[in-house]
């Protein structure tokens, strides 16, 4: 008993710790967007400011480009991880259910091309969008956005697709069910936590993506919100309670995003085990 409580409190003290390693940054940069400037160039780190300023999010909202470049970023990000999210779930089924000639060879290939980094793949996806026409173009930026989070879709979906027993749809055909009415109210519900991991990531990848952006888009007015960070850096310097103030703003669309699938999970993960 005095051994089991020992390792509760053990590991309770551990995840507090790395808790509290991984949200420090997250506080350094909220704390230092409301720091006054001078605060912010003093050599003390304070970590509770002695003074509260909401002026550098006054000047972060009112940058030029910053509506316009949250629309894009928005409207770029929900699409490709939506079409990912269709794509891969169709070809994830068939590669965990199906067996054919080829199939281990085409998850090796998706592995690798999940393996292989972005940087990588700048120059031939330019030379493409450039062939193509799709250079300044919101199409091409979804396009790269939908490659670039794919793989892991597929590899993810086909995990929770192949946890799921085959029995369940089994049972559903019996029962009078056909093969997409058995998916579709057996094993679609129970594949919420694996939609909503994958959302998650894909919505994360595409929503940081810096590179990509900024070197398919030329025209300073179809910017996303990585490379309007950029901004806040001139040959003056760098205004650091902009760019702390900027980037809290950046990341409370990926806070939203995740409240409203984590809602979404546990309602799905309820509807499949009811109709399993």
């Amino acid at each position: 008993m005095r051994a089991s409580r020992a390792r509760r409190t053990f590991f309770s003290v551990v995840g507090v710790l790395a808790a509290t390693f991984f949200a420090f940054p997250v506080y350094w940069m909220v704390s230092s967007a409301l720091k006054p400037t001078n605060q912010l160039q003093s050599t003390d780190y304070d970590l509770v400011p002695t003074s509260i300023t909401t002026q550098h999010f006054a000047t972060a909202l009112g940058k030029p480009g910053f509506l316009a470049a949250l629309q894009m970023s928005l409207i770029v990000t929900l699409t490709a991880v939506l079409f990912s999210l269709l794509a891969g779930l169709l070809a994830a089924v068939p590669l965990a259910r199906l067996r054919f000639r080829g199939r281990k060879g085409f998850l090796l290939l998706v592995l690798v091309a999940q393996m292989a980094p972005l940087e990588a793949l700048l120059i031939p996806m330019y030379l493409m969008m450039r062939d193509a026409n799709l250079l300044d173009t919101l199409p091409g930026l979804v396009l790269v956005y939908f490659a670039a989070t794919l793989p892991f879709t597929l590899w993810t979906l086909r995990g929770f697709v192949h946890g799921i027993p085959v029995d369940l749809e089994e049972a559903a055909m019996v029962d009078g069910c056909g093969r997409w009415g058995a998916f579709r109210r057996v094993t679609l519900p129970l594949l919420g936590p694996g939609l909503v991991a994958t959302s998650v990531f894909g919505f994360i990848t595409a929503w940081n993506e810096f590179v990509f952006a900024l070197v398919l888009f030329s025209d300073e007015s179809k910017r996303t919100l990585p490379v309007w960070l950029s901004t806040f850096q001139s040959a003056f310097g760098t205004d650091w309670g902009g760019t702390m103030a900027a980037s809290t703003l950046f990341t409370l669309p990926v806070v939203v995003f995740f409240l409203i699938v984590q809602r979404n999970m546990v309602a799905g993960v309820t509807a499949g085990a009811v109709k399993g």
